[in-house]
């Protein structure tokens, strides 16, 4: 692109101010998780007899322009227009959360997905960075006018849903939703009764779950003792790492995804530990980095608390999602159903990430006069 600094359109003025290093090290992304679709979910397609083995790629191929088209349009907004936005989606996609639970399609015992026409919509996808931007509004005004119960209003927001969560049962999201409004309540001037009380209710939780959620039983205590029992999806996801080594046995080359059950999804960072090999590996791990620590020195420059904190909730969010994957696939943690960002399929991760990072780029965008 070419532009002129004196051209005042909105395209001009976009590419002036938007980071694009962060847009670089995200198209980067997307490319990395374009060839992992292509060389690992034709496995998967022919495993559960789909219509055909490139069914995944098909339905990636029509989602991915969509997921783009939501980023840079996204990217454009003002401030402003980025938390009408998120309040707009939020007000849609928590009732279409709460309905999951009465007319959800149940998919391995959980119902976090609503069946259209033409694919499955999980709404938690997009109500997770949407009450991102929310609690950072209210935290700000609730800094700027004291007498605003903006803290109380985000805590009751958050046990709701929280609750409509743990109900589907999705603890993963749940405690990603739970750590990224804890880090932004903390930026917020948060005091030291409220960290004790974080901590120990966090606690809480963790040990309530585990004795109350048969599932979360069973990942944890799989991933305590693997030989008690039964750890299939980590025993061939730690062998797709042996047999990839330092440089992969090449794009659709490996043969563990042929029996891995989510190599398409959760267990995509093992198929490319197998297929490209540990240097691409690492260079994946570096780009999601990039993309977090870059947006964290652009907000360092940053005076306005509303955008210092939502931006921190959605560059939280992203990186903290791709850590539980890969932990996940290295044998690091419990599994835990969650998608690599950009790398997995999934049409609402996919489109829900395009939002995410849509409203992240905006946020660190350099901003002059009456915008700011």
């Amino acid at each position: 692109m070419k532009f002129a600094r004196t051209d005042q359109s909105p395209m001009a003025q976009w590419w002036w101010t938007v980071d694009r290093w962060s847009l670089v090290a995200l198209i980067a992304l997307i490319g990395l998780g374009a060839l992992m679709i292509m060389a690992s979910s034709p496995a998967v397609a022919i495993r559960i007899h789909a219509s055909s083995p490139q069914y995944f790629v098909h339905h990636y191929l029509i989602e991915l322009p969509i997921a783009l088209a939501v980023m840079f349009s996204v990217s454009l907004m003002s401030p402003r227009n980025i938390r009408r936005l998120a309040l707009g989606v939020f007000a849609v996609f928590i009732l279409l959360l709460a309905y999951t639970l009465v007319g959800g399609i149940d998919i391995k015992g959980a119902r976090r997905w609503i069946a259209l026409p033409l694919f499955s919509l999980q709404p938690s996808e997009f109500v997770k960075p949407c009450f991102a931007v929310i609690g950072a509004w209210l935290f700000a005004q609730h800094k700027l006018t004291p007498k605003f119960p903006g803290h109380w209003i985000a805590i009751m927001m958050l046990f709701g849903i929280v609750a409509l969560l743990i109900k589907q049962p999705d603890l993963g999201m749940a405690v990603v939703v739970i750590a990224v409004f804890f880090i932004q309540f903390f930026l917020a001037g948060l005091n030291m009764f409220w960290i004790v009380a974080f901590v120990m209710a966090a606690g809480g939780g963790m040990i309530g779950a585990y004795f109350t959620l048969p599932h979360v039983t069973s990942r944890i205590d799989r991933f305590l003792d693997p030989t008690a029992t039964n750890s299939y999806q980590i025993d061939r996801a730690m062998d797709a790492f042996m047999n990839g080594g330092l440089l992969g046995r090449g794009p659709g080359e490996g043969t563990m995804k042929q029996f891995l059950p989510d190599a398409h999804a959760d267990f995509v960072f093992a198929v490319a530990g197998e297929e490209l090999g540990l240097l691409v590996c690492l260079i994946i791990i570096a780009l999601f980095g990039f993309v977090v620590l870059r947006g964290f020195s652009r907000l360092m420059q940053e005076n306005n608390l509303f955008v210092v904190l939502a931006a921190t909730g959605l560059l939280v969010q992203f990186g903290l999602q791709a850590v539980i994957n890969m932990a996940s696939s290295l044998e690091l943690m419990p599994t835990k159903g969650m998608t690599l960002p950009f790398i997995s399929y999934g049409g609402s991760s996919l489109v829900a990430l395009g939002l995410t990072m849509g409203m992240a780029l905006a946020l660190t965008r350099k901003r002059f006069g009456a915008e700011t």
